[in-house]
This record gives structure tokens, C-alpha cells and sequence, in this order.
């Protein structure tokens, strides 16, 4: 068998991108407007995307959190698994990505089921606490407050919500036990707690594809 290398990937995600994703113009145009703004092109690849819509659709979930809106691409893919009265609640750090979101949102016909929040997600978390539960809890912010998000997650969820923890790869230095990257140790602490938090049930998987090393994280909440 061969080893991969980055042109064989990159050439597999290609043709496993065309055929069970397609092109589509608001997703598209999305990461058009969101390299246009000149934010960072740190989106969630095609497949990936295709994936949280089917964990959406196969949870039944009604009601989503996603922490870290960016341009909004992950969004779209989110609020078109869920049925039509369903709710996205997105946070988003940064205003300029915010607007850059609800812009693609907007044209993607699916602005009236996602609520884009502005704020740090560990103040904005809190007050969530006394709204209705969440289905499905997608966490792609920043890493070092990954053990944050997924308590919340827990919190905000309940016995059935689906956890996917995104960028756990980090080009393989999640195994390094000696890293002084923070973000790799929030991320080696995030997937610490997956494994011995007993409100999860958890397993990853690493990924090759055009975004390169990298692979997620699913849990369960018990």
C-alpha cells in the first residue's frame, strides 16, 4: 500500500469532494467573501462540512451551538440539517467575521434559523444556561479553551446531544507529550477530558485533506 503523501490526499479529497459534495454557489460564495475580507482560511473542508450535516440530520437535532462562526461556511452546512423551525446559535469573537457570516447567511436562504452571537464564547456560554438544550454542540474556536467549551457543552446539552471537537490532529502534534504549543495543549487537555469525563462517551479519528493534518473529535453526552 502506498504512503500518503500531500498531492495523493489533497487528490483523493478532490475527487471524494466532487463526488459526494458538489459545488454549490452559497457555500462557495461564502469562502469567496470570507478570502475577500481577509479572514483566516481556517474553514472546515467540504467533506468535513457534508459530515456535521449528516450528524445534524442523524441526530434529529432541532436546536445547534456552534462555537466559532468565522465566515460562516460551517454554519450554512448546520442550519441546512435541521428542520425549518430548527435553531442554529452561533458564536463568533470577532465582529468583522460576524458580519462577513450573516452576510453569507443571508444569501444562503438560511438566516432565519441562525442567532450569530458577538462576544467571547466563554462569556457568551453562560448565558445560554436557561434556554432550551442543545442536540448538537460543534466546538471550532480557539483551542487553549477547548476543556471550557466542552464543559459547557455538556451543560447546555443533555443525554443524547452530539460533541464534535474540530482541529484535534494539529499535524500530529497532539501526540508530542512535550509540546509547548498551547494550542495542542488545549487540545491534549480537551481530549483528557473526552476520556475521563464521565459525561462523555468519545472517539477521534485523524483526517487527510485539503486543509492537510489535522482530525476531529466525536462525543456523546451520557
Amino acid at each position: 500500500m502506498a504512503e500518503p503523501t500531500r498531492d495523493g490526499w489533497q487528490r483523493v479529497d478532490a475527487y471524494l469532494s466532487d463526488l459526494l459534495v458538489g459545488h454549490d454557489d452559497a457555500l462557495e460564495s461564502a469562502i469567496a467573501d470570507q478570502d475577500a475580507a481577509g479572514l483566516p482560511s481556517i474553514e472546515v473542508a467540504p467533506l468535513h462540512g457534508k459530515l456535521l450535516h449528516l450528524l445534524a440530520r442523524i441526530a434529529g437535532a432541532r436546536r445547534v451551538l456552534e462555537v466559532g462562526t468565522l465566515g460562516g461556511y460551517s454554519t450554512i452546512w448546520l442550519a441546512r440539517g435541521i428542520p425549518a423551525d430548527g435553531v442554529v446559535v452561533s458564536i463568533e469573537a470577532e465582529a468583522r467575521n460576524a458580519d462577513v457570516a450573516r452576510a453569507s447567511l443571508t444569501r444562503a436562504g438560511v438566516a432565519h434559523k441562525v442567532t450569530v452571537l458577538e462576544g467571547r464564547a466563554a462569556d457568551v456560554l453562560p448565558t445560554l444556561a436557561d434556554e432550551d438544550a442543545f442536540d448538537l454542540v460543534f466546538i471550532d474556536a480557539d483551542k487553549e479553551s477547548n476543556t471550557i467549551y466542552l464543559d459547557w457543552a455538556a451543560r447546555l446539552g443533555h443525554p443524547g446531544t452530539v460533541v464534535v471537537l474540530d482541529n484535534i490532529g494539529r499535524s500530529g502534534g497532539v501526540a508530542d507529550p512535550v509540546s509547548d504549543d498551547a494550542q495542542v495543549i488545549g487540545t491534549q487537555r480537551a481530549l483528557e477530558m473526552l476520556a475521563r469525563d464521565p459525561r462523555f462517551d468519545a472517539t477521534a479519528l485523524q483526517t487527510l485533506d485539503r486543509k492537510g493534518w489535522d482530525g476531529i473529535a466525536v462525543a456523546l453526552v451520557l
